[in-house]
C-alpha cells in the first residue's frame, strides 16, 4: 500500500512541475484559447456581374385569306444586356453593354431591319461624399448592319437609300464630371467638360450625320448630362430608363442632342418575358429620312413576348 501511495505522490508532483514549465504552459494556453474569426480574413465581394439574353420570334402566313394580307411574315429580335459593377472603399466602376438586332420579312416588303444597337458605357467614380462621386465616363454607340431609308419614287414604287453601315456612324463620348447617386435605383451624371466624336468611314454617309463632306470624323466639345433610373417592382416587373443630353459649345449650343431609351419587362414565367422598348433620338445634325423635311425626333418601339434568360454572380 505504501508503494502505491508513494508512486501516486511522485506522479502528482511530476505533473505539477511540468505544468509550471513556461513552454509547456504556453502551449497549453494556445490550445485552450478560443478562436475568434477576423472579419478581415473574409474577402469582400467587390464585383457584381450579370445580365439578360432575350429572343422574340413571330411568324404568320395566309392562304386564300379573303380579308387580305401578306402571304408570309416573320420577325426575329434578339437582345443582350450585360453588366459588371465594381465597388470597394471609395472606388466604383460601372460597366454595361447593350446589344440588339432584329429583322422582319414579309412577302410584299422583303427583308428589313427592325432594330440594331451596340452601346457600351463605362463609368469610374471616386467618392467625394456619401452620395457624390467625382467620375469619368466613356460611351460608345453604333450598329451591326446596313440601314436603309424607304420611300416612294415618282412612280409610287418603293425605293431605298443607304443611311448607315456596320460601325458607321460611331458615336464616342468622353466626359468628366460629378455623379449623384442617392440610392441604388437612380444615378445623375453631370459634366461641363465633354468631348464627343462622330465617325463614319464611308464619306458618302458622313454628311447624313453632320460630318463635313470629304471627312470621316466630326469633333464636338460641350456639356453632357446622363440620368439613369432602374427599378424593380415586386418580383416580376422591372423598368429601366436612361436619358442622355448633349450640348455642343462650338455649334448651336441651344440645339440639345437627346438619346432616351426605355425598357419595361414583365416576367410571365421563369423563362418567358413580356418586353416593351421605346427609344427616342434627336440630333439636329442628323438628316431626316424625308429630304423635304428638317431634323425631327427618331422613334423606335418594339413589343413582344419571348424567351429570356437572366443570370447574376458575385
Amino acid at each position: 500500500m505504501k508503494k502505491i501511495i508513494i508512486a501516486s505522490t511522485c506522479l502528482l508532483w511530476a505533473n505539477l512541475a511540468i505544468s509550471q514549465d513556461p513552454t509547456v504552459q504556453d502551449l497549453k494556453n494556445v490550445t485552450e484559447k478560443e478562436i475568434v474569426k477576423d472579419p478581415n480574413d473574409t474577402i469582400p465581394k467587390i464585383w457584381k456581374i450579370g445580365g439578360q439574353f432575350g429572343l422574340t420570334v413571330n411568324q404568320g402566313s395566309l392562304s386564300n385569306w379573303s380579308a387580305g394580307g401578306d402571304k408570309f411574315s416573320f420577325s426575329l429580335n434578339a437582345s443582350a444586356n450585360l453588366y459588371a459593377f465594381y465597388k470597394k472603399d471609395r472606388h466604383s466602376w460601372d460597366n454595361s453593354l447593350d446589344l440588339a438586332y432584329g429583322t422582319v420579312q414579309t412577302t410584299s416588303l422583303g427583308k428589313r431591319k427592325a432594330s440594331d444597337r451596340i452601346e457600351f458605357t463605362s463609368k469610374y467614380g471616386y467618392a467625394l461624399r456619401k452620395k457624390v462621386n467625382l467620375a469619368g465616363l466613356f460611351n460608345f454607340r453604333s450598329q451591326f448592319a446596313n440601314g436603309y431609308a424607304y420611300n416612294k419614287d415618282v412612280n409610287g414604287a418603293d425605293s431605298s437609300s443607304l443611311t448607315s453601315k456596320p460601325f458607321a456612324p460611331i458615336y464616342m463620348l468622353l466626359s468628366l464630371g460629378l455623379d449623384y447617386r442617392p440610392n441604388d435605383d437612380f444615378s445623375l451624371f453631370v459634366s461641363p467638360v465633354t468631348a464627343r466624336w462622330v465617325i463614319a468611314s464611308d464619306k458618302l454617309i458622313g454628311p447624313l450625320y453632320g460630318i463635313e463632306p470629304g471627312k470621316t470624323v466630326k469633333n464636338e466639345f460641350g456639356a453632357f448630362l446622363s440620368a439613369t433610373y432602374n427599378k424593380k417592382f415586386g418580383k416580376n416587373l422591372q423598368f429601366k430608363t436612361k436619358l442622355d443630353l448633349f450640348s455642343n459649345y462650338l455649334e448651336n449650343p441651344q440645339n440639345i442632342d437627346i438619346f432616351w431609351t426605355n425598357v419595361l419587362s414583365a416576367s410571365i414565367t421563369k423563362y418567358i418575358t413580356f418586353n416593351l422598348n421605346v427609344d427616342m433620338i434627336y440630333d439636329d445634325d442628323t438628316k431626316n429620312i424625308d429630304p423635304t423635311k428638317g431634323p425631327a425626333p427618331q422613334w423606335l418601339q418594339l413589343m413582344g413576348i419571348g424567351f429570356a434568360y437572366r443570370f447574376a454572380a458575385k
